[in-house]
């Protein structure tokens, strides 16, 4: 592990463990380099802000992983771990929920889902005789992301307490087909 990433993972750490009794908000750059151990000055050589380090921590915990579930036979468990991880940082995660940084985790959110979903789209597309264009497949993924961020946020709003498994199984069965469904629509409406 290089110097860089060995620095990182220490302004991870700290930045965690503030967000244990602290709201995002109300740390400092000063408070996590001093818990950290390093200086003003090595912060800003890996990141602008908090919020850039906070995504950082996202990306690495939780993207990094997915990519084995952007498709249509793994989504929902990419989903649930997705989920499982938000339980088990829980505090951290309320936290970003509850903080100014909500828009930075929502936007995250939504470009992680949203990664997924246009595989899944895409790869139920290439299964019909005829292909959806390009913006068509966008709009597709576009919708289904807002819906399954949706179920996020109002999970998160009740404090992250029910069971993932029954959220990652709602939102299966209601879109089982609903994109292939999607799809021939698209494709109907460009054939006449």
């Amino acid at each position: 592990m290089t110097y860089s990433q060995v620095t990182k993972n220490a302004l991870a750490r700290s930045l965690k463990k503030l967000m244990l009794t602290k709201p995002l908000h109300k740390i400092t750059i000063q408070q996590l380099t001093a818990d950290c151990g390093v200086t003003r000055h090595t912060f800003y050589n890996h990141f602008q802000d908090i919020y850039e380090l906070l995504g950082w921590v996202y990306q690495t915990e939780i993207i990094e992983g997915l990519e084995q579930y952007r498709n249509a036979a793994g989504w929902k468990q990419g989903f649930l771990s997705v989920l499982y991880y938000t339980q088990s940082n829980k505090t951290i995660c309320l936290n970003t929920f509850h903080s100014l940084g909500r828009e930075h985790l929502e936007k995250f959110l939504y470009g992680v889902i949203y990664g997924v979903m246009i595989k899944v789209v895409e790869e139920l597309d290439a299964l019909e005789e005829v292909q959806a264009n390009v913006p068509a497949k966008q709009e597709i993924a576009d919708f289904y992301t807002l819906a399954i961020l949706e179920q996020v946020i109002h999970w998160l709003k009740a404090g992250a307490n029910s069971d993932p498994a029954q959220i990652v199984g709602k939102v299966a069965r209601i879109m089982d087909g609903s994109i292939s469904r999607s799809l021939a629509k698209y494709q109907t409406a460009a054939i006449k």
